[in-house]
């Protein structure tokens, strides 16, 4: 019987030369690589920038969340003799070195206002208005241990 070169091609089992996704031989197409620097650089600094936003507002969320903490853990240590009605606005006072919640408002009460504040749905004190003289950041850092 005859030998079919037909037959010996298709029962090779490695890939054909011209089948390759590079040259087989010296007689192949130049590889020249590209140059990839500038797409990379531009990537970078793209993803560097879109990460340091993303990390900023990750910053202001968390400095946010720490503030809102820090209101309701001092309003709630504060003293009043009543239950505080959800939606209804109350205001904070420093009255002898101690707080104080109260519903009157700051013009018709000459303690010192330390804020105005609404009660949620959630039972989270809601800041709506914090006197200028006022830092709860710097009160935080002298106040608590």
């Amino acid at each position: 019987m005859a030998h079919d070169p037909i037959d010996s091609d298709l029962a090779q089992t490695a890939p054909r030369g011209n089948f390759l996704h590079y040259p087989s031989s010296r007689l192949g197409a130049k590889i020249i690589p590209q140059d990839l620097t500038n797409f990379k650089s531009r990537g970078v600094s793209r993803v560097e920038r879109e990460l340091q936003q993303e990390l900023i507002e990750l910053r202001e969320k968390y400095l946010k969340v720490i503030d809102s903490f820090n209101w309701n853990k001092l309003i709630y240590e504060a003293h009043f003799g009543f239950e505080p009605v959800i939606g209804e606005v109350y205001h904070l006072y420093a009255v002898e070195g101690k707080h104080h919640l109260s519903m009157i408002e700051p013009e018709s009460w000459h303690q010192k206002w330390i804020g105005t504040f609404r009660l949620n749905a959630d039972g989270r004190w809601q800041l709506e208005k914090v006197a200028d003289d006022f830092d709860l950041r710097g009160w935080i850092s002298t106040h608590v241990e």
